[in-house]
């Protein structure tokens, strides 16, 4: 096995020209803005200002929130322009007014927010022409700013998937059904050799502040599941009585358990033998081979207990779709470092729901482990903190506020996860009774004596 501990050496972001990199930021731009026009297009306007549930903002807060963004760090900061909104500034500050708060506050209406959103994006446009992307500033450089906007709308994007699930009505969103499975039979698990590997990255151009910086970590050998614990698997855990017996669970997860009956993933049911589920408003029976989707950390963790397994630390995971026991280098993603494909994951809200195990196996990485990138999140049983050298930029808010065991870490992305708002670096977090993310989990256990040799 190689002995270099370094990271990755190819990075198209890196190769391109200035000019060459301004289209690839505006193709960047110009794709999230499609999805988040389709994604509020597709219902009407008192949908749109209504709050489907108070986790949720309504949707029209959601498309706002991303321009007034826009206009701060775009506009503003990198183009140097006069405010367009100041008055929006506080409305739309995330930190200022919980979800549940937002439809009480003097929200532009539907028209009024697309108004705004275009005409923050026309002077983007044209402050990205004009920005020099060169090392002189941190937010310009390899076109930074651009790239953290992209991500956020992104990430939006994603919520207001989230909150598509949860209204309630006839289906608005449709998309084919994802691949099916392209593999024989696999192993139940891989075993991770122990060593170092380069975690996290300095490399990424557009990585945010919380992957950063590169830092070589040690990993005792352990074995992680090759994919996602299934429908079909979980079902066992639910008909097994997982949900009534309190030695699988936390202190903390059977309380939440408790008080609120939580007896199976959300938006499942059970109607005779049969388990059903309803996906954006599609009722369906619970299809067996794919990840399970809607589970909480606390459910994914009594099911690794159930196991006899625990969850992977995010050290773990990450060495699983990153490390090649050839090169000795941390690649990109799982499959390389090529950016992903419709071949490599299952991203984008390409489809509406996650792939069958085994349907991805362009995107296993070198260890053979797959459907790390794209599905469904993946909770890590680690808490969200700084690596060593952590600095904040370029706003604490970003991640920094977030740090401590009030947080849990996810991984890889979900099939609702656009491409570039996702790596093999990206770390997601959140608190460990959310179930209305797309979040699911592998597990992972410690290696036997004999298997350490």
């Amino acid at each position: 096995m190689a002995t270099s501990t370094a990271e990755y050496e190819n990075n198209p972001l890196l190769d391109l020209s200035p000019q060459d990199l301004r289209a690839h930021a505006a193709e960047a731009l110009t794709r999230a803005r499609a999805r988040s026009t389709a994604l509020t297009d597709a219902v009407d306007d008192e949908d749109l200002v209504r709050q489907h549930s108070k986790l949720m903002s309504p949707l029209v807060w959601d498309l706002a929130h991303i321009g007034s963004q826009e206009e701060l760090w775009l506009v503003r900061d990198v183009g140097g322009r006069e405010p367009l909104r100041p008055d929006l500034d506080e409305i739309y500050d995330a930190f200022m007014h919980a979800r549940a708060d937002r439809p009480g506050l003097p929200l532009l209406g539907p028209a009024d927010a697309r108004a705004y959103v275009r005409e923050v994006r026309d002077k983007s446009f044209d402050v990205l022409e004009k920005a020099p992307l060169d090392d002189g500033n941190a937010l310009q450089r390899n076109a930074f700013a651009f790239g953290m906007i992209t991500q956020h709308e992104q990430q939006h994007d994603e919520t207001m998937l989230a909150t598509h699930q949860l209204r309630r009505g006839e289906p608005v969103l449709h998309a084919p059904a994802p691949p099916a499975r392209r593999t024989g039979a696999l192993p139940p698990e891989v075993v991770v050799p122990a060593g170092a590997f380069v975690m996290g990255t300095t490399a990424e151009p557009w990585a945010l502040d919380n992957e950063r910086p590169a830092h070589e970590t040690h990993v005792d050998g352990f074995a992680i599941d090759t994919t996602p614990v299934t429908n079909g698997a979980y079902l066992a855990f639910v008909d097994g009585g997982g949900y009534t017996e309190p030695r699988w669970w936390s202190e903390e997860g059977w309380a939440y358990r408790t008080e609120h009956g939580i007896t199976a993933p959300r938006f499942w049911r059970r109607e005779g033998d049969e388990w059903w589920r309803v996906r954006f408003g599609v009722h369906e029976r619970v299809p067996r081979d794919e990840p399970v989707v809607h589970v909480s950390y606390h459910e994914a963790a009594a099911y690794a207990a159930w196991a006899g397994k625990r969850l992977p630390t995010e050290p773990e995971w990450e060495k699983a779709a990153r490390f090649d026991p050839v090169s000795g280098r941390s690649r990109r993603f799982p499959w390389g470092d090529e950016e992903p494909t419709a071949e490599h994951a299952n991203l984008g809200q390409r489809h509406l729901r996650p792939a069958p195990v085994g349907a991805y196996p362009a995107g296993a990485s070198p260890l053979g482990v797959h459907q790390l990138i794209g599905d469904v999140w993946e909770w890590t049983s680690s808490d969200f903190h700084g690596y060593p050298g952590f600095r904040a930029f370029p706003y604490r808010e970003y991640s920094e506020v977030f740090f401590g065991p009030e947080y849990k870490v996810l991984r890889g992305g979900s099939f609702g996860t656009d491409a570039a708002a996702i790596r093999g670096t990206f770390r997601n977090w959140d608190y460990p009774i959310r179930r209305q993310i797309f979040a699911g989990f592998r597990c992972a256990r410690d290696l036997t004596a004999a298997e350490r040799g």
